[in-house]
């Protein structure tokens, strides 16, 4: 295996965007892919999952390489050593790599890969806090399967096609996928591809979401005709998956404080051919009072640490603080306590988070059940889905119905 200057540099550049200059890896790598037009697939495959790999494995990387943050572009490359080393790359005669020791390399990935926190690349307070809440057992389970490649998984929008019509339409464009049990809706790519550049994609046939995002709205059992709203709808995966499960047919209110996301979703809808969508900014608690006892169902897709999607987020490890994990919950709470009030008697709300902490999860829906809001509500189900057992992203979902 050979490496290529250009896509070294490319790696090097966005690591360095990510690492001193705070940018999020999702944005450097879509701007780095766009860099030389005639790069093929393999060229641009190695640029992503690279940069991804070593902000994944920052910790260990710079623990090996002997350098501490902040990064000069000689650390970066020493880092970048340790990984073409660690993947077996025969290391070209450049100055950049000169004097690289790849037994040394060998000799300390061995010895530090027997502390966790090393080798499962995380800081220090993440790793007490999930074996604070998790246990052990279940955190060295967890955190092992969050630093794993995320899965590529399509949802079907039925608005427009079924499964098995997309499943034969990407065939044909050489991109095989699999059924998942128990996941209607779900395409899991056998390889990995940019899905984005199809026409299957830019007709609206599916959207890119995980196989556990994709339970959240099933449980909320929406069916046509209803006023369902979405109360922290950000881009709208979610609300266009009741979309298609409601036929188009009812009224979706989709909110958020971001106009900006809003203005994705309007975008995803056109696409989706999904047009019972409303928009709406919560510029203030006005926007939820309107809509007291107003809505059948309601989804609170909540704020959170997002620790159920590190494998998918990778540089999240390094971004999050233990001050916005604690804030996190306040406003967690204040959410649920205030949004609930949207619900119909008679009606159900869910709340989800793509977290794995039950602080954030089951605790929050059984303090909010002991307030004056949660005791007109009941906790029908939940589920704690970890990436450890389930092969997807982490996730919690609980459903409550307001009694009549």
């Amino acid at each position: 295996m050979r490496l290529h200057r250009n896509l070294v540099f490319t790696v090097i550049d966005s690591l360095n965007f990510i690492f001193n200059e705070d940018e999020y890896a999702d944005k450097v790598v879509a701007r780095a892919l766009k860099r030389d037009k005639r790069w093929g697939s393999n060229d641009r495959r190695f640029v992503a999952e690279t940069i991804y790999d070593v902000v994944r494995w920052k910790r260990l990387y710079a623990e090996i390489a002997g350098v501490k943050e902040p990064f000069d572009r000689d650390n970066l490359w020493r880092m970048f050593a340790v990984w073409a080393v660690l993947r077996g790359y025969k290391l070209p005669d450049w100055k950049q790599l000169a004097g690289t020791p790849p037994r040394k390399i060998k000799g300390r990935f061995e010895e530090l890969s027997k502390i966790r926190k090393y080798r499962e690349s995380i800081p220090d307070w993440i790793d007490e806090l999930g074996t604070r809440e998790l246990g052990e057992a279940t955190w060295e389970k967890e955190i092992a399967a969050q630093n794993e490649q995320a899965k590529v998984v399509l949802r079907v929008n039925t608005l427009k096609t079924s499964k098995s019509k997309l499943k034969a339409i990407l065939e044909e464009m050489d991109i095989a996928t699999e059924t998942v049990q128990h996941y209607p809706d779900a395409l899991v790519l056998k390889e990995r591809a940019n899905v984005f550049l199809t026409s299957a994609f830019k007709e609206g046939l599916f959207e890119v979401q995980d196989a556990s995002s994709q339970r959240v709205v099933p449980l909320l059992d929406v069916q046509p005709g209803m006023r369902v709203v979405d109360a922290c709808a950000g881009a709208g995966g979610k609300t266009l998956h009741m979309a298609s499960l409601m036929q188009n047919k009812g009224q979706i209110i989709a909110m958020d404080l971001y106009e900006s996301k809003m203005k994705q979703l309007k975008t995803r809808a056109k696409r989706n051919g999904a047009f019972n969508i409303e928009y709406r900014i919560i510029e203030s608690n006005k926007a939820i009072k309107k809509l007291h006892e107003k809505a059948d169902r309601v989804l609170i897709d909540a704020p959170c640490s997002g620790l159920g999607v590190l494998r998918r987020n990778p540089d999240a490890k390094w971004k999050l603080q233990p001050e916005f994990v604690d804030n996190i919950k306040k406003v967690q709470e204040e959410i649920l306590t205030g949004y609930s009030r949207m619900v119909k008697p008679g009606g159900k709300l869910v709340y989800a988070t793509c977290s794995v902490l039950p602080s954030e999860n089951q605790e929050q829906v059984k303090k909010f059940l002991a307030t004056e809001s949660g005791k007109q509500f009941t906790l029908e189900k939940d589920q704690k889905i970890l990436a450890s057992t389930s092969g997807f992203d982490g996730f919690y979902m609980a459903l409550l119905s307001r009694k009549n």
